[in-house]
């Protein structure tokens, strides 16, 4: 029946009922449908093929990526330099309150240095390739040096600026040599009288 050759039985049965399939059925075959279907199926089998060699390359490539992005090489390059800084840079947070710093401003610093903190840490979680990593960790690195200088000239002044309020709270305190200079005064000039009148 599906190819049109009207195989159901009894052929009376398509004479009464179905008289124009019985008729156009050998134009009408699904068979060459099916043919057709398969003919242009098969001009993509090609194209199909192109398809998946260039999304096995890509594939490949992607692997490379997802190696180059899971192993942090960059940290291993930089960062020995940058917890070096980060340790300088706490210990000078560290030189705020013993130089005349209040406690506030150490909160301030410390901020700062937990914000490099997360920036790593953000930076080491993060899917980049290990190119972007290190270009990432080497512009951390320069805003932790530039904090750091910041920070050591605060500390400076701040030490300076102690320094010369001791000094302006201690008071010179000369002892009182006004009788003892009075006295060494009068006998130079008793001598040198005395030695005028011997030359005279």
């Amino acid at each position: 029946m599906e190819t049109g050759a009207g195989s159901l039985t009894p052929d009376a049965y398509y004479t009464v009922l179905h008289r124009k399939y019985s008729e156009s059925a050998s134009s009408k075959n699904k068979l060459r449908y099916r043919t057709e279907a398969s003919a242009s199926a098969f001009l993509q089998v090609k194209m199909a093929d192109t398809v998946e060699t260039s999304l096995s390359q890509r594939a490949r490539i992607e692997a490379l990526n997802m190696a180059d992005r899971k192993a942090d090489i960059a940290w291993l390059s930089e960062g020995p330099k940058i917890e070096a800084k980060l340790k300088s840079f706490q210990d000078n947070i560290g030189r705020i309150t013993s130089v005349g710093g209040g406690s506030s401003e150490k909160e301030r610093w410390q901020e700062y240095y937990n914000l490099f903190q997360t920036a790593i840490r953000s930076l080491q979680e993060s899917y980049l390739p290990n190119s972007e990593r290190k270009r990432e960790y080497l512009r951390i690195y320069s805003d932790l040096c530039s904090q750091n200088e910041t920070l050591l000239s605060y500390i400076v002044m701040l030490n300076s600026r102690q320094s010369t309020s001791e000094s302006l709270a201690s008071t010179l305190v000369l002892p009182d040599r006004r009788g003892e200079i009075a006295k060494e005064a009068g006998s130079r000039w008793k001598s040198m009288v005395t030695s005028n009148q011997i030359t005279e």
